[in-house]
């Protein structure tokens, strides 16, 4: 047992190497920020958990990239919800399960939803991480954590080396799952929400893809006498869970649940006599739901399941948790740079935890949502905040144009900057972009017939720009301003924007057109 007195200085700190806060650090690292992740696990999860990626979720990690190291790992499933005597028996209903198809998907995104499982999408993350010059220790564990004005202390263990060690960083992120030390350290509460019972979840391998007379859903119910249930496929090559709630509440333990009689409710539940398990994993969970009463304590944030928890349901959880943490990473990225002040900061809060919210409330219900919900929740989010002006909030649109001979998405040019796009007469506000950035904002210029070929009309027409307007987009991808309007004093105006979407002042803007 050694005591290091040594005191290690980061940027930010992030605890917890999940979706979340992978997800985090990288967009913190990809901004230059001396970014540090612990996680008191020996690695990236070995369980598949989560399997189901959105289509925003999506539209983010391929800005980054990632897409084809995703669908490496992805899935043939249907996305959609199955009821069927067994397994291989006959189907008695099937349901939308809250995702889009991938027609209605590509109908406004670059991008299609997919059936990946955690256990494959950590490591993309993680590598990227690494890529982008973040580091990771895992078997690391948060002992204490306090803060003051002008940052955080951590004291962290080192399981393996059975060593202590001080860190010192200018802010905190606490990913580290429903149970947070962070939350508890910052003093923040939470809210339950409600519960849809106990469950346990069986993982297990098995030859079973082969046998089955139909592709798989993501969800496929079983109402077999006996073993009523639901099978999730997880992998590629045959690991599935088999989860049916339970009820310790009246005295059932984990002990019952042998391999034999695993054995026996999975034969059933398949409707398959003769099935052999390779392998087999029990797991008690609860299907609960609740959310943290602030999602910042002063240089502290939270995000994933230490600011939300949500079921299964709709595999809303690692999504929102995705999406949350990347709208606070490029934002302290900002603040640290010294480019934005405290107030976008606070951003994070307004616009992502009423999102958080209405998730873990979707998920408590029992039934997966319709198709079009799964447009709704995820690309058709809208926020408000204070950096944000009424012509704003909301995603931008996807519309292909043609850049430097290449065919791109709107939503490839955002990534990293803010980015003015200029209709065809909008001159005015294309110099003035330029000119700000010549002092040094990370501001980039973009003009219908300049730039930009808008072959179809398809882009003019879903950013409203008319000929002479302007929008401003944040590097997350949505849109912080719009105006169809000429410019009268196009830089004055673009700095008091600037000013408002970068949190350094609250101006009077004149109405967008």
């Amino acid at each position: 047992m050694k005591n290091d007195t040594r005191q290690m200085t980061h940027d930010v700190l992030v605890v917890g190497a999940g979706p979340a806060g992978l997800t985090a650090a990288i967009s913190l690292a990809r901004h230059g920020i001396d970014v540090l992740v612990i996680d008191k696990h020996a690695g990236t999860s070995p369980f598949p958990k989560a399997t189901g990626i959105s289509t925003r979720t999506m539209e983010l990690l391929r800005g980054w990239g990632l897409e084809e190291r995703i669908r490496a790992g992805s899935m043939l499933v249907e996305h959609s919800m199955t009821v069927s005597e067994t397994l291989t028996g006959r189907v008695l209903a099937t349901m939308p399960f809250g995702y889009p198809t991938s027609r209605q998907a590509l109908a406004v995104s670059p991008t299609t939803p997919v059936a990946c499982p955690q256990d494959h999408l950590e490591p993309v993350l993680y590598q990227h991480l690494l890529e982008c010059g973040g580091r990771v220790r895992f078997g690391t564990e948060l002992t204490d954590l306090t803060t003051d004005d002008a940052g955080i202390t951590a004291v962290l263990h080192d399981s393996a080396a059975d060593e202590w060690q001080r860190v010192r960083a200018r802010y905190v992120i606490g990913a580290d799952g429903p149970r947070s030390a962070v939350r508890a350290a910052l003093g923040i509460g939470v809210e339950e929400l409600g519960t849809l019972g106990d469950f346990v979840g069986v993982t297990f391998r098995a030859d079973l893809s082969r046998q089955l007379p139909r592709i798989p859903s993501a969800i496929n119910a079983v109402q077999v006498a006996g073993a009523e249930g639901m099978f999730v496929p997880t992998s590629t090559d045959d690991r599935w869970i088999y989860a049916r709630q339970w009820h310790p509440e009246l005295g059932e333990t984990l002990d019952e649940w042998t391999p034999q009689r695993c054995l026996e409710l999975i034969r059933a539940g398949t409707g398959l006599d003769d099935l052999h398990l390779d392998s087999c994993s029990v797991m008690a969970f609860v299907m609960g739901g609740h959310i943290a009463d602030t999602f910042r304590a002063g240089r502290g944030f939270l995000v994933g399941d230490a600011a939300h928890r949500t079921t299964p349901v709709g595999t809303l959880g690692m999504n929102t948790a995705i999406q949350g943490a990347h709208n606070l990473g490029w934002k302290l990225a900002w603040v640290l740079h010294g480019l934005a002040g405290d107030a976008l900061l606070d951003s994070y809060q307004a616009e992502r935890r009423p999102i958080g919210l209405d998730n873990v409330l979707r998920s408590l219900r029992r039934v997966p949502g319709s198709e079009s919900d799964g447009l709704a929740w995820d690309i058709g989010v809208r926020y408000a905040s204070a950096v944000l002006d009424a012509g704003g909030g909301q995603r931008a649109p996807h519309a292909w144009v043609h850049r430097d001979g290449r065919r791109i998405s709107t939503l490839d040019l955002f990534d990293g900057q803010l980015t003015l796009l200029a209709g065809r007469r909008g001159g005015p506000w294309y110099r003035a972009a330029a000119e700000i950035a010549a002092d040094g904002t990370p501001l980039t210029a973009l003009s219908v017939g300049r730039e930009l070929r808008d072959d179809d009309g398809t882009f003019a027409d879903r950013y409203a720009l008319g000929d002479t307007g302007a929008a401003l987009v944040r590097p997350d991808g949505y849109l912080a301003w719009r105006t169809s309007a000429p410019a009268a004093d196009a830089l004055g105006q673009l700095r008091s924007v600037l000013n408002l979407v970068l949190g350094q002042a609250a101006p009077v803007l004149t109405a967008a057109g």
